[in-house]
């Protein structure tokens, strides 16, 4: 990022010249930035070159940074940041915005989510041509994009609804019923969706079917390769070519990659915040020899993990769990209330050690997966 750094001290305006002739993609929510901003660049590729980011710096800095780096590219897809995204916007005057999720995430440095939204939904008012590629599987998405006059709604999922029990618009509860919700004291409810997934298929306009086969696992990659595909159609792709090229990605930034450590072949997994944490736990295969959740408490983390206790750790049996990280100690408390037989190894690299030969699945929060990743590329 550092040249981003350096160009936003001389230049203020230095984002709004880059993004000048471009076609842009903006990527914002709390989980799956990464991952779909990765496979909306292979869906965005089947037209041409695209400037994205290679690691992720979704802020100011970063994106400026990967602008620079590809000067005279027409297209762009870029990952954003959810409190960064109104003066993006403004900035980089968007052909679409794909809205993942909302959630709670944070709160030291995001504050409370029904803030966001409002503050999302007011920036994407000052922007009407763009397309919005929104999950109306989520209450807060669709809440911002309820009154924008060009959304495409994409029916992407949603495995966490604790942060929408209330609607965001009259305070009054969110009624659900199957698939579908409602509000119960505003004209508010989940619209019909343009794309949806059915089975191994992704369904869109006229029902035309496309099978989805990703190399990603999880519902929520489904999800998300589904509004990547939404937006690619949206500047003019092929939908059987993007929704091919979005089963390209196989890892974003080292996370979903298998590695061999000793006896083990760990596959790594990275996750945020409760609704990261609770899609991640739903891809841990039950037959794994050893399970590893490394949590840290830094500032990039959040320090306070009071948010574990939001985590459904209940259902692991008859995998060996090890607590892992700088704050190894407050998972095993948070273990023992869950009734999850576990050992506490601090350093994640001896706790997959630990576990029997074979595979093992390693979850961790972000600088716990930043410091691992670090550590294995020291050994190699």
């Amino acid at each position: 990022m550092i040249g981003g750094l350096i160009a936003l001290q001389i230049d203020k305006t230095i984002m709004d010249q880059l993004g000048r002739g471009r076609r842009t993609v903006l990527v914002t929510g709390t989980n799956g930035k990464s991952t779909t901003t990765r496979m909306t660049t292979a869906a965005l590729s089947t037209l041409g070159e695209v400037a994205t980011q290679a690691d992720g710096a979704n802020m100011d800095a970063g994106i400026v940074a990967a602008l620079s780096a590809h000067r005279g590219v027409e297209l762009a897809a870029i990952e954003v940041d959810e409190l960064h995204l109104p003066h993006v916007t403004d900035a980089l005057n968007p052909a679409a915005v794909v809205l993942l999720n909302l959630s709670r995430d944070q709160l030291d440095r995001v504050g409370e989510i029904n803030m966001i939204e409002r503050k999302l939904r007011a920036g994407l008012a000052r922007h009407p041509d763009t397309v919005v590629i929104a999950n109306c599987d989520d209450v807060l998405v669709t809440s911002i994009a309820y009154d924008h006059p060009n959304v495409v709604w994409v029916a992407a999922g949603s495995g966490w609804s604790m942060d929408a029990t209330s609607c965001p618009r009259s305070g009054e509860p969110i009624l659900w019923e199957g698939e579908h919700w409602r509000s119960t004291g505003a004209d508010f409810e989940r619209p019909e969706p343009d794309w949806w997934l059915d089975g191994d298929d992704l369904v869109g306009p006229d029902k035309q079917r496309f099978p989805l086969k990703l190399a990603l696992p999880g519902r929520a990659n489904r999800g998300n390769a589904a509004q990547a595909v939404a937006a690619a159609i949206a500047l003019g792709a092929d939908p059987a070519a993007a929704v091919t090229a979005t089963g390209t990605v196989r890892e974003i930034a080292g996370r979903y990659r298998t590695v061999q450590v000793g006896e083990h072949a760990a596959r790594l997994l990275l996750a945020k915040n409760p609704a990261g944490w609770q899609e991640a736990l739903s891809m841990i295969e039950p037959s794994s020899a050893g399970l590893v959740i490394a949590v840290n408490g830094q500032v990039p983390d959040g320090e306070d993990l009071s948010w574990l206790w939001d985590v459904r750790f209940e259902h692991f049996e008859g995998v060996q769990v090890v607590a892992s990280g700088e704050r190894a100690t407050d998972l095993a408390v948070r273990l023992t209330y869950a009734g999850v037989e576990h050992t506490t190894v601090p350093n994640p690299l001896r706790a997959i050690a630990s576990c029997p030969a074979g595979h093992v699945e390693v979850l961790a929060n972000y600088t716990a997966f930043r410091d691992l990743n670090r550590d294995l590329e020291a050994k190699s």
